[in-house]
């Protein structure tokens, strides 16, 4: 089991930045991916942004060019960069992670490809 927490959220106004962090706490394994996937209330959880152990990462569409993922391996920490704000990413944002080498960078965006979850952070944004 590899225990995810994540925090950063909150509640704010569009167009505003927001910042969220993902713990990974004894986290050693060499080949893996990690992710942020995000679920509205009545939708289905969809990926937002992937990285992997070399650095690749994969955007959905929705927030190419307004958020940005990234790693602190030296601190055992997953960002989220969100800028740009708009009401429709309000969500439960979720961490995720895959300790086995990962498929194709195109599927890491798939709920599929990830084995561990945190519980998620909440992110509410008003207009």
């Amino acid at each position: 089991q590899v225990p995810l927490v994540e925090s950063g959220g909150g509640s704010l106004q569009a167009g505003g930045s927001l910042s969220l962090s993902c713990a990974v706490p004894g986290y050693t394994y060499s080949t893996y991916c990690m992710g942020w996937f995000r679920q509205a209330p009545g939708n289905a959880r969809v990926g937002v942004a992937a990285i992997d152990s070399g650095g690749i990462t994969s955007y959905a569409d929705s927030v190419k060019g307004r958020f940005t993922i990234s790693q602190d391996n030296a601190k055992n920490t997953l960002y989220l960069q969100m800028n740009s704000l708009k009401p429709e990413d309000t969500a439960m944002y979720y961490c995720a992670a895959n300790t086995s080498p990962c498929p194709r960078p195109q599927w890491y965006l798939l709920v599929s490809t990830m084995h561990y979850w945190g519980k998620g952070t909440l992110v509410t944004i008003s207009s």
